[in-house]
């Protein structure tokens, strides 16, 4: 389980939970406690990503098991690198050459890795975001509405940026789940006129 700036809970159709992780977590345990006819389900806002949380025992234990992601690195090597500066220790696989080239530049490997890496996240971060955001419409319409009539239309309207199509498509759809798909889209389509 990884840490997630905000996340949203639906039972069925209906938003019970908006927020960040762990007090989303509270009400959708509350209402599987008080008998919930389900399904409940927890996305990632920014990515739509379903989030697996473990729901057994009290509502203190399921949170105390809400931890941060931690790298797939060895216990052994964990002390490496910074950890206060949040640098994390990865393996890197390069060709002979590339690391050749890289032993040539100022400040080593590492520092020359981190600004190629700042430099490409500067230079495409708005396609990036715009690509993240589309996916994130489509995973969710997908779960949520997949089923709907008109869904495949919808997503047609959707990916074609027809704004007034996909409002009129999606209208007779459950209002929870057209809200936070209009709010998700909304998103999606400033993002790619960002990129352009």
């Amino acid at each position: 389980m990884s840490s997630h700036d905000t996340c949203t809970a639906f039972e069925r159709e209906r938003l019970i939970a908006s927020g960040p992780l762990p007090d989303v977590v509270r009400v959708a345990k509350h209402a599987l406690d008080t008998g919930t006819i389900g399904p409940l389900l927890i996305f990632d806002d920014r990515s739509s990503r379903q989030l697996e949380v473990d729901f057994r025992g009290t509502t203190a234990e399921v949170l105390a098991r809400l931890t941060p992601d931690t790298p797939d690195v060895e216990p052994s090597s964990r002390s490496r690198g910074r950890p206060r500066l949040g640098v994390v220790p990865r393996e890197v696989t390069l060709m002979p050459r590339h690391w050749d080239w890289l032993g040539q530049q100022p400040g080593g490997a590492s520092a020359v890795i981190r600004r190629l890496v700042e430099h490409a996240l500067r230079n495409s971060g708005a396609k990036e975001r715009a690509a993240q955001s589309t996916e994130s419409v489509d995973r969710f319409m997908r779960v949520m509405a997949g089923d709907l009539a008109g869904y495949e239309e919808a997503s047609r309207a959707f990916y074609r940026g027809d704004r007034l199509s996909f409002a009129e498509l999606i209208d007779a759809w459950p209002q929870d789940v057209r809200a936070h798909l209009k709010q998700l889209a909304a998103i999606a389509w400033d993002e790619r006129a960002d990129a352009d």
